[in-house]
C-alpha cells in the first residue's frame, strides 16, 4: 500500500494562526493622532518661510496651506512639510504620545521647533521637558519653565533665536548652567532671584547647554522659581 494512500488531516498546528490585531506601534499613534489649529499655524509658518526662501512656489504654498487647514492628523502634516526645513518629524510626534516617564536608554525626544513670529508661547508649570528644544522667536515672547516641569534627563540643550523678542528661560536653582552666547546688537544675561526665595527639594542638579543668539532682543536665563510661585501667590 503506497505510503500515502491514507492522508493524515490536518493537525492544529499545522494550519495558520490568525493572530489578533497587533497593538499599533509608537510611530503609528503619532501619524493617527489628530492635530490641533496651534500645530497647524506652526506648519504654516514653516511652508511661508520656505516660500519666501524660494523653496517653494506661490502656487505650491497656496496649495499646502489649502492642504493644511483640511488636515485632521499628525501623519498629513508630516507629508505637507517633511521635504522642508523645520518641518514635523515622526520623530518629534512619536515623542509626543509616548508614555510619561524616563525613555529607554539612549532615546532622546526632539520637541517641535517653536516658532514665533508676532506672538507669544510659554511652557510653564509642571509640563514634560524635551531633551533638546529649538526656539526661534522673531518679534515675540517666550518663556521656558524648567523649576515645575518634568525633567527626565540629566542633560538638557536649548538653542535659540530672538530677532527684536524676549525669551526667557527658568532653570533649577542648583541648575548647571553652560551657555554660550552670541549677542548682535541685543543682550543674552544670566541672573539669579533671591527675593522670597523657597527651598527646592534636593536633587542632583540638571546641566542646560544653552546656545543663544540675539539680535536686536533679549534671552535671560534666571534662576529659581517665578516671583509668584516664591511669594506663596500661586
Amino acid at each position: 500500500m503506497a505510503d500515502n494512500e491514507f492522508s493524515q488531516p490536518n493537525r492544529p498546528q499545522d494550519t495558520p494562526r490568525q493572530d489578533s490585531a497587533a497593538a499599533p506601534t509608537g510611530d503609528e499613534l503619532a501619524l493617527r493622532r489628530r492635530v490641533s489649529d496651534l500645530e497647524r499655524e506652526e506648519v504654516a509658518d514653516v511652508l511661508r518661510e520656505a516660500a519666501g526662501e524660494g523653496r517653494l512656489s506661490y502656487t505650491e504654498l497656496e496649495d499646502r496651506l489649502e492642504t493644511l487647514y483640511s488636515a485632521k492628523t499628525y501623519g498629513e502634516l508630516v507629508e505637507i512639510a517633511s521635504d522642508l526645513p523645520n518641518g514635523p518629524t515622526l520623530e518629534a510626534g512619536a515623542a509626543a504620545v509616548a508614555p510619561v516617564g524616563r525613555p529607554s536608554a539612549g532615546m532622546t525626544v526632539h520637541a517641535p521647533t517653536i516658532n514665533v513670529f508676532l506672538s507669544d508661547q510659554k511652557r510653564i508649570g509642571n509640563w514634560i521637558a524635551p531633551q533638546r528644544q529649538e526656539v526661534n522667536a522673531v518679534l515675540g515672547d517666550v518663556t521656558l519653565d524648567y523649576t515645575e516641569a518634568h525633567v527626565p534627563y540629566n542633560e538638557i540643550f536649548i538653542d535659540v533665536k530672538s530677532i527684536l523678542a524676549d525669551v526667557k528661560i527658568r532653570v533649577p536653582r542648583n541648575a548647571i548652567v553652560h551657555l554660550d552666547s552670541n549677542p548682535i546688537l541685543g543682550s543674552v544675561s544670566e541672573q539669579d532671584s533671591v527675593l522670597g526665595a523657597v527651598e527646592e527639594p534636593p536633587s542632583a542638579p540638571k546641566v542646560f547647554h544653552i546656545r543663544g543668539t540675539a539680535i536686536l532682543g533679549e534671552i535671560k536665563i534666571k534662576r529659581g522659581p517665578r516671583l509668584s510661585k516664591r511669594l506663596g501667590l500661586t
